[in-house]
This record gives structure tokens, C-alpha cells and sequence, in this order.
């Protein structure tokens, strides 16, 4: 599946996507995407790959290593890699014929925006659990 920024500078590929997003509810995440919370999923690195447009990326990084990347022509939030893990950070409104998508968990929920109301569809968690436990709520489920 593909996916792009806004303006299209930016385009990628991912492979073997799992069913299931996070939305974190973190000041840091609405401040980054001007809405109450964030959807994304986690692609394993080697399911993800760069099509075109790595040259508009740009990067902020925090102090505290909350790194956001955007398309510096559009401003649109793009992929980045998690930390120096072996995972990408896909924001699941960049991917084009995304079919169906679910909540397998909502992070930060202690830090939600005081107007929002946090439906309880998914596993909740007041800061960010292990990213090993992460994975596993958002891995499709074994029969």
C-alpha cells in the first residue's frame, strides 16, 4: 500500500500492514497534528520503504526525543523512524485505500485534551506501555 503528504512530495510504501492503529491522546501528538489525538500505525522498517521525496523531509526533535517529521513543502506530518528501533511511525491518514483500520489501544490517556471524551473501544494506557506490548495489541490476532 502507498501512501503521500498532502502536496505529494512525499510518497512511501508498506507492506504487510497490521489491522489495527493506536491514537495517542499526548499534548505533544495534538500540538503536531492540530486535532485531539493521533492515529498510526507501526510498520516493521523492513515492510517500509521511501518511493520519493526524501529530500522535503524535514525533522524536529525535543530535547526529550519526540521527533516529528513533515513535508517541508506542505507541512503534512511523514513517517519516521521509532527512536533507534527497527519500526517506522506511519500516521495512518497519509495511506492511500486503507480498507479497514481499528483501535487496538489509546495512549496517553492522562494527558487527553480536557474537552475530549476517550470512548472505550480499546485497551487504554495514562502514559505508553512497552513498545514490545504495543506491538503485540496491535498484531493481528492468532488463531
Amino acid at each position: 500500500m502507498q501512501g503521500s503528504c498532502l502536496c505529494g512530495a512525499v510518497e512511501f510504501r508498506v507492506e504487510a500492514i497490521s489491522p489495527k492503529a493506536y491514537r495517542c491522546h499526548c499534548s505533544l501528538c495534538r500540538k503536531q497534528g492540530g486535532a485531539s489525538s493521533n492515529l498510526a500505525i507501526i510498520v516493521e522498517a523492513q515492510n517500509f520503504s521511501w518511493i520519493t521525496g526524501r529530500e522535503h523531509i524535514s525533522s524536529y526533535v525535543r530535547p526529550t526525543s519526540f521527533r516529528s517529521d513533515f513535508c517541508a513543502r506542505c507541512g503534512s506530518p511523514v513517517p519516521n523512524p521509532l527512536r533507534t528501533t527497527a519500526y517506522y511511525w506511519v500516521p495512518a491518514g497519509l495511506l492511500d485505500d486503507l480498507e479497514t483500520l481499528e483501535i487496538g489501544a489509546r495512549l496517553y490517556t492522562a494527558s487527553k485534551a480536557s474537552w475530549e471524551t476517550i470512548p472505550s473501544d480499546a485497551p487504554h494506557f495514562e502514559t505508553v506501555p512497552k513498545l514490545s506490548q504495543l506491538i503485540e495489541l496491535l498484531s493481528p490476532r492468532r488463531q
